[in-house]
């Protein structure tokens, strides 16, 4: 059963702002307007807090991954990191907006996905570090972030128990200010694989956590939804309009979305699941091309002798985990790897 205590409602902007900061204003605006509900004459508790997302582009992604064309009508560039670094804010943009939400009484949640995306913390510190569910296995940055002693937000999308608990267990080894969001990373999400029922399961296993939703569906009855089974936090995506430019633009919610509800309501049907974190099939292609994967920090020759020195961890999530470091360090290089690409079984002597 819900408890007194109000919802918690993060508005993320992510990467809708194009790569402007008065794009990012507008959305901040519109989603901070008083809200009454006129049937009963009430003033309503407005959204607490935005949301934004900070990358390095220096450990986003393989060399070959970011000089890959990228053609989708959503491309603000001619390649994958061409389009990346369009939409890139700068430290200091970041603090800008940082400032804006904190005028309009806001609190101001960042996602980092680097180690170098630290390098904001010297301008700002936000109320919250969100960890991605591309990055729940990234241990080495979920160590680096929990030794900031900020609150972080972990969102489960690509994860499971395993995933979950390992994530835990650095993170605790500095704080136990942490919040878990259950989340289905496909987009937008199909009602059958959200799986709603995870979130009691969350409640019931990791009760010494708050427990929340992250919501990639159409709509708003299924963030309701989530509410109702005891979530306390909800992030969803939001926009100035789902028809702007934007791989994120459609799913996200608009000013004017309460005409949807009624659609939502029917929808809601069918996502309540069992009880339990489920890892569905629909996220593969998400999370080999988004999760993290071990590579080189240099040029390797064959005959090489891995070194723990040698490697970091780059997207895409196709090779080996850090989990997995102690199965390559120690091997012989049989086939030269450039600097920055993924380190692959068939590279390694057996």
């Amino acid at each position: 059963m819900k408890n007194n205590k109000s919802t918690y409602i993060i508005g993320e902007i992510g990467q809708n702002h194009n790569g402007s900061v008065d794009i990012a204003k507008l959305i901040i605006d519109i989603v901070n307007r008083d809200i009454r509900d006129e049937l009963f004459d009430n003033s309503l508790k407005k959204i607490d807090a935005i949301k934004l997302t900070k990358r390095d582009l220096t450990e986003e992604l393989s060399v070959s991954s970011m000089n890959k064309p990228y053609l989708s009508p959503h491309s603000f560039g001619k390649t994958y990191g061409e389009h990346r670094q369009f939409l890139e804010l700068s430290n200091e943009e970041h603090f800008e907006i940082f400032k804006y939400s904190k005028l309009n009484g806001l609190d101001f949640i960042e996602t980092l996905t680097s180690k170098g995306t630290l390098s904001l913390l010297k301008l700002f510190l936000p109320d919250k570090i969100k960890i991605a569910s591309r990055d729940l296995t990234n241990l080495p940055l979920l160590k680096a972030i929990a030794e900031t002693n900020i609150p972080i937000i972990l969102s489960t999308g690509m994860a499971g128990k395993k995933e979950l608990d390992d994530a835990l267990t650095i993170i605790t080894k500095s704080h136990n200010n942490i919040s878990i969001l259950h989340c289905l990373s496909e987009y937008p999400a199909q009602y059958k694989n959200i799986n709603l029922f995870t979130i009691p399961y969350l409640k019931k296993n990791y009760s010494q956590y708050r427990i929340g939703y992250s919501d990639h569906s159409i709509g708003i009855s299924i963030p309701v939804a989530a509410v109702a089974l005891g979530a306390e936090i909800i992030e969803k995506h939001i926009t100035l309009d789902r028809k702007m430019k934007g791989t994120d633009q459609a799913g996200s919610l608009g000013a004017n979305g309460v005409w949807r509800m009624v659609r939502d309501i029917r929808n809601m049907e069918m996502s309540l699941g069992k009880e339990e974190i489920i890892i569905s099939n629909s996220v593969v292609q998400a999370k080999n091309k988004l999760e993290r994967s071990i590579a080189t920090k240099a040029n390797l020759d064959v005959g090489h002798i891995i070194s723990e020195d040698d490697l970091h961890l780059l997207s895409p999530g196709d090779g080996f985990r850090w989990s997995n470091k102690n199965n390559i360090i120690g091997k012989k290089i049989i086939k030269k790897i450039n600097k920055n690409e993924i380190i692959y079984k068939e590279f390694l002597s057996k």
